[in-house]
């Protein structure tokens, strides 16, 4: 059976089961309601916001009026806003004794829009970032605070100081995981309430990398509390994913020929070996020569590392990969495994954005220093002893695939949920509250990511598309970022304007059919992508196609212009 005729016979396994009565089932195959635009509100007061608040297990720490022109974005002033600092279920650990709890800051727009906007963090959290909702690709041009909405950002649970370890206290994981968007969510909408003298007519939450994977956690623990999420880079997987960069620096440090250097493995002569190796086969498979692999899928069965890039066969002269150096990279490109070759995550796809340097950061620094050994205190079940933090290459490059890797799905009386039940979505393909609210999803995600698989992201749509056929497209939307690395950059065209895309879809019923989409060349007004070709116009757009649509060249026009392609 073929796989798109698999995907059909799965569809029809699932409207089967609708027309046999499990209420669930009934309730995603009813009709979608329509949702009503939002309605704004002026502050009613700002500094005095600590006297006239209350909610459970919550201090205001500070209230204070932000003068419009303090933030800026894009090159123009954010507009006046009131900034809100504070935390909530301030406690001592049983297990370490540290002090936890969930810092945040939020942002009340003077002319609010009547909108609410949860704003994930990246990495392990920690920090409380400014909360102003840039989550759309690189060198936003606007966010959330700046079109009016009402943000709120926080630290998940725990301190910069606290990281990693504060994987070693188990509600600390909890927190970082999915409690402190659940906690903070119902305290944002009584604070907004209480600035604005409503609630908000509509609530949205969105991130990217962590914040991608707080987005699709939420679609499916709080789907009853936002109409919109927007995530990027969704590393929903997050374990896996943690698990796979360590199997990868393992591959790396194999085949390097500088034992202090993961990246003499596959140093950026060689990469740009394969990107133009890449690029030979899958460039013009989208119709255009243009340096952007549209067809992701497409070019996973035209290219071959093995075949279409030379194996040395005496010294290296920059045409070629040593043996060594080819198998490491396509043992990554392939998926970790343990001994007996079982997949511990997932396949990445070749895309010539792998010449980043964001993309070998990822790849040979954070993989055995600040983020992914981090898996050894916040992952695994029981986590390791603190000592071990002082040698995080040692952590990575001896982690046992066979031995440690199940440890992320293990459980004991202190840590009761493993990280693959208080880190993931409990089901990715359960959106049948979302759907029946009339919520919506927007999925964005980097062909060229080295950390979070965009391969895992197309499965989940592909899963989610097998249990709602062809009625998914009408409430979740999947778009993938040619040579966009990880939630930004590479040589792509990453700057592009997701929230307004979702906010048209929600509360205008228009769904997105694309995502125009800038290459950020010399002169953008977000900030310029060094990465962006010089053979490029410095304004390129592209439009971001639904998956499974591709972005294809019309066969005439600009070629530097998104009106001369189009997705299907």
């Amino acid at each position: 059976m073929g796989r798109s005729t698999m995907l059909t016979a799965l569809a029809v396994v699932s409207l089967v089961a609708v027309s046999c009565g499990d209420p669930a089932e009934d309730a995603a195959a009813g009709p979608i309601p329509r949702m009503s635009p939002a309605v704004g509100a002026v502050l009613t007061g700002c500094a005095d916001l600590g006297t006239r608040f209350e909610f459970t297990n919550t201090t205001l720490t500070e209230s204070k009026p932000t003068p419009a022109g303090v933030l800026t974005v894009g090159g123009h002033d954010i507009r006046a806003h009131c900034t809100v600092t504070g935390k909530m279920n301030e406690r001592v650990s049983p297990v370490d004794g540290q002090r936890y709890a969930i810092g945040f800051e939020m942002r009340l727009p003077e002319d609010w829009n009547g909108r609410f906007f949860y704003q994930g963090n990246g990495g392990i959290d920690g920090n409380v970032p400014p909360a102003v909702g840039a989550v759309s690709g690189g060198g936003p041009t606007t966010n959330a605070l700046d079109m009016g909405f009402a943000v709120i950002s926080s630290d998940a649970g725990h301190t910069a100081e606290q990281n990693p370890l504060f994987g070693i206290d188990p509600q600390a994981r909890l927190d970082y995981g999915y409690q402190a968007v659940a906690s903070l969510t119902p305290m944002a909408k009584a604070l907004i309430t209480t600035a604005y003298g409503k609630a908000p007519d509509h609530s949205y939450i969105g991130g990217t990398s962590n914040g991608g994977r707080h987005t699709m956690v939420a679609a499916s623990r709080l789907p009853d509390q936002y109409d919109g999420y927007l995530a990027g880079a969704p590393g929903f997987n997050l374990p896996k994913a943690s698990v796979a960069q360590m199997y990868g620096a393992q591959q790396y440090a194999a085949a390097a020929t500088d034992p202090d250097n993961l990246e003499s493995a596959f140093d950026p002569t060689a990469r740009a070996i394969v990107a133009q190796a890449i690029l030979a086969e899958c460039d013009n498979l989208d119709g255009a020569d243009d340096g952007q692999v549209h067809d992701v899928t497409g070019c996973a069965t035209a290219f071959d590392l093995a075949t279409d890039v030379p194996t040395c066969t005496g010294e290296f002269d920059g045409a070629c990969l040593p043996r060594e150096q080819t198998l490491a990279v396509s043992n990554v490109f392939a998926g970790a495994v343990n001994s007996r070759g079982e997949a511990l995550y997932s396949t990445f796809p070749y895309d010539p954005g792998l010449i980043s340097e964001d993309w070998a950061q990822w790849e040979f620094v954070n993989s055995i220093t600040n983020r992914d050994p981090s898996a050894a205190f916040i992952f695994t079940t029981p986590p390791s002893e603190p000592g071990a933090l002082a040698d995080t290459r040692a952590i990575a490059l001896g982690f046992d695939m066979d031995a440690d890797a199940g440890k992320i799905s293990d459980t004991d009386s202190t840590y009761t949920e493993s990280a693959m039940s208080f880190m993931t979505p409990p089901d990715p393909t359960d959106l049948d509250e979302l759907r029946g609210r009339g919520a919506k999803m927007i999925v964005v995600h980097g062909a060229s990511d080295p950390v979070f698989s965009v391969d895992d992201t197309t499965r989940w749509y592909e899963s989610l598309t097998a249990k709602y056929g062809d009625t998914t497209s009408d409430f979740a939307r999947f778009f993938r970022v040619p040579g966009m690395g990880h939630s930004r950059g590479g040589p792509s065209t990453d700057q592009y304007d997701g929230l307004s895309a979702l906010v048209d879809w929600v509360e205008n019923g228009r769904a997105p059919d694309s995502i125009i989409a800038t290459a950020r060349g010399v002169g953008n007004p977000g900030g310029a992508n060094p990465e962006v070709p010089p053979s490029w116009n410095p304004g390129r757009t592209r439009p971001l196609c639904p998956f499974p649509q591709v972005a294809r060249y019309a066969g005439s026009g600009d070629i530097e212009r998104a009106e001369s392609f189009d997705c299907r």
